[in-house]
């Protein structure tokens, strides 16, 4: 890889953990001061909400600036947001940990949409593998960006968990603000990327029927990106109810060393994909990929056992970034540079649509339906035998529901036409230009 995209990497690292770092820590201490599953996935919605409601604007503004000037903006948006929410903290500390207070929402709003600001970001990144890499070494690319989002899921996973234990929710904002913008300075003067100025036809409004029309063009395009938006669906359920689940087992700084322990699987994954690529058939990869996952939050949630949950989610660390890699291998070989912008954008829409719903509708369901329940008489003699006991086996009931969803959907998948058909498109696009 050329000395530019390692620079980039670097970079995009360092921003990396700096967004990760306040959004876990956030996380935290949103259900520590609200003891709260419910708040907790409310919050996990919203985050989604805003992450969908964003991927179409950002894919227009990636093909229609340079990329280097999306990722300026990018640390930009996320320095000023993550700056408003230390300056609340500081007036309204006390207002803060109810969260049925609209101080509460004023300083989740500034976190999140500096959080989700990243995304931007993280676009500009995968269009600028298809400019910076030749195209049979993208997979390997992408397992390198796999790697690095595994350290920065480490790093922050550790630091959140003692930040928020150890300086509180306020020192945590600090210190995202003073490492946001080394992250801002380092862009602007060290690197540099040889990029052409988008055609004027090309800077235009946010486009989502060339993105759609672009879709459609790739036959069996569509069909995976709304099958990645089934999946989230179901994922959603995973990412509003881990925080909740583990911090009944753990303590926040023990959580969040646990986090940056299984972190560890997310850079073996990246790595593998760096060192091996993807081979000739990256969705059949993404479809395994994706059983993996489902039967891993099958075997996570059987027993409330810490070492359990710690293996579990080691394992589907490991098979993310290696999903994640197959998919952006996908769309950088078969859609053109010019539209990659709107179709990553609007793809990204697409997909974390799905998974606020997940989330809204989870959050309640686990508060006044499944928890109650599994704590019942009649809960424990239904699915005692495969749940055990414990403080959070109506969580446990929510993952193994989810994962078996999942693994169905999968399997069916596979055996799809779509799967046929775009297994032929990307094999058409390996013939050398």
């Amino acid at each position: 890889m050329n000395t530019t995209f390692r620079r980039l990497l670097i970079n995009t690292l360092v921003a990396n953990v700096t967004t990760t770092f306040l959004s876990f820590g956030f996380a935290f201490w949103v259900y520590l001061v609200t003891r709260s599953v419910l708040a907790a996935s409310v919050v996990s919605g919203v985050s989604m909400l805003i992450g969908a409601a964003s991927g179409t604007i950002f894919g227009a503004i990636v093909d229609s600036h340079r990329k280097k000037t999306a990722m300026v903006l990018s640390s930009s948006i996320t320095g000023v947001a993550f700056t408003g929410a230390g300056l609340l903290y500081v007036v309204a500390s006390r207002q803060l940990t109810d969260w049925h207070s609209p101080w509460f929402w004023a300083f989740t709003l500034m976190v999140l949409v500096g959080s989700t600001a990243g995304q931007l970001r993280s676009i500009a990144l995968s269009t600028a593998v298809t400019l910076l890499v030749p195209a049979d070494r993208r997979d390997k690319a992408n397992g390198l960006v796999g790697t690095v989002n595994g350290v920065a899921h480490l790093i922050t996973s550790v630091l959140s968990g003692l930040s928020v234990g150890f300086v509180g929710m306020g020192g945590t904002v600090a210190i995202a603000v003073v490492f946001t913008g080394a992250v801002l300075v380092h862009l602007l003067l060290a690197i540099h990327l040889d990029e052409p100025r988008p055609e004027h036809q090309e800077r235009t409004r946010i486009d989502v029927r060339t993105a759609w029309n672009t879709m459609r063009g790739v036959p069996g395009l569509l069909p995976l990106v709304l099958f990645s938006t089934f999946n989230n669906l179901i994922m959603g359920v995973f990412m509003a109810l881990m925080d909740p689940y583990g911090l009944n087992l753990f303590s926040v700084q023990s959580w969040g060393v646990v986090l940056g322990i299984v972190s560890i699987g997310f850079i073996a994954g990246g790595a593998l994909v760096a060192k091996f690529g993807l081979g000739r058939s990256p969705l059949r990869i993404l479809l395994l990929a994706n059983v993996a996952i489902a039967i891993i939050g099958l075997g996570t949630a059987v027993r409330e056992w810490q070492s359990l949950l710690v293996l579990g989610m080691l394992g589907f660390m490991l098979v993310i970034p290696i999903a994640e890699a197959a998919e952006q291998t996908i769309l950088q070989r078969t859609v053109p540079f010019e539209k990659q912008g709107r179709v990553f954008g609007f793809a990204q829409s697409i997909e974390t649509a799905s998974t606020p719903v997940a989330a809204f509708a989870i959050g309640p369901a686990a508060q006044f339906l499944l928890i109650p329940y599994m704590e019942s008489a009649a809960g424990r003699t239904t699915f005692g035998w495969l749940l055990g006991g414990g403080q959070a086996r109506g969580i446990a009931l929510a993952f193994v529901a989810a994962s078996l969803v999942m693994l169905v959907v999968v399997l069916l998948a596979f055996l799809s036409a779509a799967y046929r058909r775009l297994t032929l498109s990307y094999e058409a696009e390996l013939v050398p230009a």
